[in-house]
């Protein structure tokens, strides 16, 4: 079971950038997949979220409205459309799987290895 985050890099302030959360070992029809992000100076936090259908997303605060969490379960991938980004955007993004958890990091059960994002200003 393993999961691989990709698609990270260096973009500018305004600019945009698609993350991919592929698995291997496992379908993900049957989980919801949760986006996080993490830096030196702060924990781990929610991104955002999507069901197993796709019928349900969820994301925080900070990124609603320039974020998009999408799912090809044909294609065993989901994605993270980042639009809009800021400086304060810039972190290590990591996807995760359960079959039950949301919001909560410490619900997942399964995390792929995360994948930079940097943001100039």
């Amino acid at each position: 079971v393993q999961l691989q985050a990709s698609g990270g890099g260096l973009v500018q302030s305004g600019g945009s950038l698609r993350l991919s959360c592929a698995a291997s070992g496992f379908t993900l029809d049957q989980f919801t997949i949760g986006w996080f992000r993490q830096t030196l100076r702060t924990e781990r936090e929610f991104v955002a979220a999507i069901t197993w259908s796709g019928a349900s997303t969820y994301y925080a605060e900070t990124v609603k409205g320039r974020f998009t969490v999408s799912r090809d379960n044909a294609k065993n991938t989901v994605y993270l459309q980042m639009d809009s980004l800021k400086p304060e955007d810039t972190a290590v993004y990591y996807c995760a799987a359960d079959r039950l958890a949301v919001e909560d990091s410490t619900m997942y059960n399964y995390w792929g290895q995360g994948t930079l994002v940097t943001v100039s200003s």
